[in-house]
């Protein structure tokens, strides 16, 4: 039980349903769907789609999504890769004779098609329950009819401004005073609520097929694209086997490749191969193994990560234990040992959301357009900012996240999902780019190894390795921090919050829920 009489806030707790998002405006959406009898499901696609108006910044119907779905509880959960795909035109032998090296983060040749609508629609109709159309109504009506900027959201906006500068369409729509809104503006989108209710009425072909996706595929090949409408009428999600490792008597689950939820797994493998949960949570010893625990786990990501087809190796290192003991003998005790790999990060924005509803069907849903503002491209009239996940893909033939026809790129959004004794017990996800893998294992540890409530588990303090040095939250131990320098990490402050977690569990025994939300989020956890 936390201390009371200091700042912070309690852990949320229901009986019935309960629903944890970023901001309250979704989290209220999602409890309306729930009290109307919708699934989990619908409940999440409702939010989501709250989200993709009132988080612009992170979010839109211009993005990715993948989810991990449990229904009545059931365990393994059932996993969607709603990722979306190179065009088909994008040969490597293309960007190689225009001797583009890198894809530019606000370039048309960053954009994949994007899945999130095509998740939806397909998600929804195995597990929803409501009906479809009638999810999208909230989020019609607060782009139609204005919603309030929140706090986290305008930071964001005002950080990235720059991108919406770049083209006409998004910087009419989202700098329309000329600048970012302040806190407590009343933004309005027209154009997206018009093509929400297209999507509402036609379903996925309102999206990848007709005028929406004919005005998408314009703007892009105007902006120099390889986009055809093949490539959007051809965008189909699928169903997938979710991987896991056993920690104890609990089960953890992650999106397979091309999502880096490896990354996270392997993580807790290594802390365990080097007993951190015997040492104290957010102590100099437990916080030195798990840096350099990331840094190799990221290390291996960068080298062996990518599309679903060509990351074998990865995932067989993962299953190796002789291979993670030989991995966790290079952590040496109080030094940073300075022959791992460098972390490369890079910001990134997401949405992530759970819900668990009364029938306790269990929804870990994350929704993106990756960086801030995603590529910065809105197709005129549409409302629609454009993701520019292309931009992790490499102009390398040998590398297994090679750009090429119809590929996923190595995506960093993962939902999480714990099971016991064949039930889901915790909905978790860590939003923040690079972060997340560094996240899940952050907040899970907390929970399972050293008892956290999981509103402690989003609030306590973050860290990251990143280039070289090891980023740091504000909130970190002063002599904590001492002792790690003196161990050989630099350690630099935080530019920015590190992820912003939604977590919810269930006790099987009592009957009830509990959630916590990230107060480095606008958002919050409510149940009934």
């Amino acid at each position: 039980m936390r201390e009371l009489s200091l700042p912070g806030r309690s852990a949320v707790y229901a009986g019935e349903a309960m629903a944890a998002t970023s901001h309250p405006l979704a989290t209220s959406t999602a409890l309306h769907i729930l009290r109307r009898g919708g699934t989990a499901m619908d409940a999440a696609i409702a939010a989501s789609a709250v989200l993709a108006v009132v988080e612009s910044p992170e979010t839109g119907i211009g993005g990715d999504c993948f989810a991990l779905y449990a229904p009545e509880g059931q365990m393994p959960p059932i996993a969607f890769n709603g990722s979306g795909r190179a065009p088909l035109a994008a040969e490597i032998g293309w960007y190689e004779e225009r001797a583009i090296g890198k894809i530019a983060d606000d370039s048309a040749h960053a954009v994949t098609i994007p899945g999130a609508v095509d998740a939806w629609w397909r998600l929804h109709g195995r597990f929803g329950r409501l009906d479809f159309a009638e999810l999208l109504q909230p989020a019609i009506r607060y782009a139609e009819n204005g919603y309030v900027v929140h706090e986290r959201v305008a930071a964001e906006w005002q950080v990235a401004a720059a991108r919406l500068e770049n083209d006409s369409s998004a910087r009419s729509l989202f700098l329309a005073c000329g600048r970012a809104p302040e806190p407590g503006t009343v933004m309005r989108n027209g154009a997206l609520a018009r093509s929400l209710d297209l999507i509402a009425r036609k379903g996925r072909k309102g999206f990848y097929e007709g005028e929406l996706a004919q005005a998408m595929v314009a703007h892009l090949q105007s902006r120099g694209g390889l986009h055809t409408m093949e490539d959007f009428a051809r965008t189909a999600g699928e169903f997938v086997e979710p991987i896991s490792i056993d920690r104890g008597a609990n089960r953890i689950f992650q999106m397979p490749p091309n999502t880096q939820g490896v990354v996270a797994l392997m993580i807790l493998r290594l802390l365990d191969a080097c007993g951190a949960g015997d040492l104290d949570f957010l102590s100099p010893e437990h916080t030195h193994l798990a840096i350099e625990a990331a840094k190799i786990s990221y290390g291996y990501r960068d080298r062996l990560l990518g599309d679903s087809e060509r990351s074998g190796a990865i995932l067989d290192l993962l299953d190796d234990k002789d291979a993670i003991a030989r991995l966790a003998a290079g952590i040496l005790p109080r030094r940073m040992n300075p022959d791992l790999p460098k972390v490369a990060g890079g910001s990134a924005n997401t949405v992530y959301l759970a819900v668990v509803d009364r029938d306790r069907n269990v929804a870990s849903f994350i929704n993106s357009i990756y960086h801030s503002f995603g590529s910065g491209i809105c197709a005129p009239g549409t409302g629609i900012l454009l993701q520019n996940r292309g931009v992790s893909f490499r102009i390398d033939r040998d590398h297994p996240n090679a750009i090429g026809p119809g590929r996923r790129p190595m995506h960093t959004i993962i939902p999480g999902m714990v099971g016991r004794d064949g039930r889901a017990v915790l909905s978790f996800g860590v939003m923040g780019g690079d972060y997340q893998p560094m996240g899940h294992a952050h907040v899970l540890t907390a929970v399972q190894d050293h008892g956290y409530d999981l509103q402690a588990a989003c609030d306590a303090p973050r860290y990251l390795p990143v280039s070289g040095r090891v980023e740091v939250e504000r909130g970190m131990d002063p002599r904590t921090c001492e002792t790690l320098s003196s161990w050989g990490h630099e350690l630099v402050p935080a530019a920015d919050p590190l992820g912003g977690a939604q977590m919810i569990s269930i006790n099987w025994d009592s009957g009830t829920l509990a959630a916590g939300s990230d107060p480095r989020k606008d958002g919050c956890a409510l149940g009934y």
